[in-house]
């Protein structure tokens, strides 16, 4: 039998292949919001993940952002953002990504990004150092804000917006640049690989970061998560490397 890395990995390249396919083709919008965009390729993307995955898992459910499939009683749970970075693409700006994890009994055990752009994949399971495109990584060794580059997220409500914009004012005098890059999954690939030094955003959804937990974590890294008691569903997070102080 396959094993769970490999099958993660199978699913995220394949969707990674559809999404560099439809990049440059007209793009079909499903619904829109102040903030956000949801496009046809996004339940595409998760369709043909949630065919990959559960032929090859049959028992395990699927807890994804176009949707729930599967047996919700198993204890194996799939968590996909089929695409994370869903405004960038339908702009044309190339940065986006797939993210794919696998909880057991509610704790991640395996986490796979990938760029279809760059050709970039994180992959990495529980108690086992991390790989992109086949090399180990460490998050950041830097240790002083001055020299530190954090990616703040402005989320997508006016409660997440009010929160960051503080945080982001305040930090961009703190360190040495903010990005705000617009896909929550790359940002923890980047800390997890110490391009970034850390990640903070005020309301993001389990699908954006699930893989990026595992991942951050097992190049070195801290994560703290915080559930939101004002949006279900939502949490508040701070990825870094663990060697700055920024609070």
């Amino acid at each position: 039998m396959i094993r769970p890395l490999a099958a993660a990995i199978e699913a995220a390249r394949a969707a990674g292949d559809l999404l560099r396919a439809h990049f440059n083709q007209p793009r079909i919008v499903n619904a829109t919001t102040a903030h956000d965009i949801k496009l046809e390729v996004d339940v595409l993307a998760q369709n043909l993940i949630t065919e990959i995955l559960l032929r090859h898992f049959p028992g395990h459910a699927l807890y994804g952002e176009e949707g729930i499939v599967g047996d919700q009683s198993s204890e194996h749970q799939w968590v996909v953002d089929p695409l994370d970075g869903t405004v960038n693409f339908f702009y044309g700006i190339p940065h986006f990504c797939v993210s794919i994890a696998l909880r057991f009994r509610g704790e991640v055990i395996v986490g796979v990004i990938y760029d279809p752009v760059r050709e970039e994949m994180w992959s990495g399971e529980k108690g086992e150092r991390p790989l992109l495109n086949g090399k180990e990584f460490r998050v950041s060794q830097r240790t002083t804000l001055a020299e530190a580059v954090v990616s703040i997220g402005l989320a997508k409500t006016q409660a997440t917006i009010d929160a960051g914009l503080p945080l982001l004012q305040q930090m961009v005098h703190r360190v040495r640049k903010c990005r705000m890059l617009g896909s929550a999954a790359l940002d923890m690939a980047y800390v997890a690989c110490g391009r970034l030094d850390a990640y903070i955003e005020q309301g993001i959804s389990l699908w954006d970061i699930a893989a990026g937990l595992l991942l951050v974590e097992s190049a070195g890294g801290r994560i703290e998560l915080t559930p939101r008691t004002d949006m279900p569903d939502k949490f508040s997070i701070i990825a870094s490397s663990g060697r700055l102080e920024l609070h």
